[in-house]
């Protein structure tokens, strides 16, 4: 084999490498609270929001509110952003962010929200096309 060639693949497979290796840095998996808190690291937690406890903090300028998670616990959340629209709606919010201070602190906030056409198919309506 040509040095050319061997140089070549060398630099291919640390490309790869890193590249992978960035990649799997990139991903946020789903937990819930109880190991987000013991985890330290940015995660992604999915569950429903508790009616009634959302409101803006002035002195924070900060959106907090209370989500249950898929194991049953509940925890206050502290939303670094503008709250959505819809959020009053949502059946499920998935937040990402790391756990702090007794709160999970969310930089990114998903909000689920139960589908306009789902009513009408549960009611055994068509979804027009």
């Amino acid at each position: 084999m040509k040095p050319g060639h061997i140089i070549g693949a060398a630099v291919i497979a640390s490309f790869a490498v890193l590249g992978g290796s960035s990649f799997k840095k990139s991903l946020t998996p789903y937990v819930g609270f109880a190991e987000a808190e013991q985890s330290g690291r940015t995660v992604q937690v999915r569950g429903a929001r508790v009616p009634g406890t959302d409101h803006f903090d002035e002195k924070t300028q900060a959106f907090l509110f209370d989500v249950v998670d898929e194991a049953g616990q509940k925890m206050p959340v502290v939303y670094h952003g503008i709250k959505p629209g819809n959020f009053e709606q949502a059946k499920e919010l998935v937040v990402i962010g790391k756990f702090q201070g007794g709160a999970f602190h969310s930089d990114r906030l998903l909000v689920k929200c139960p589908s306009k056409y789902q009513a009408k198919k549960e009611a055994g309506e068509t979804a027009p096309h």
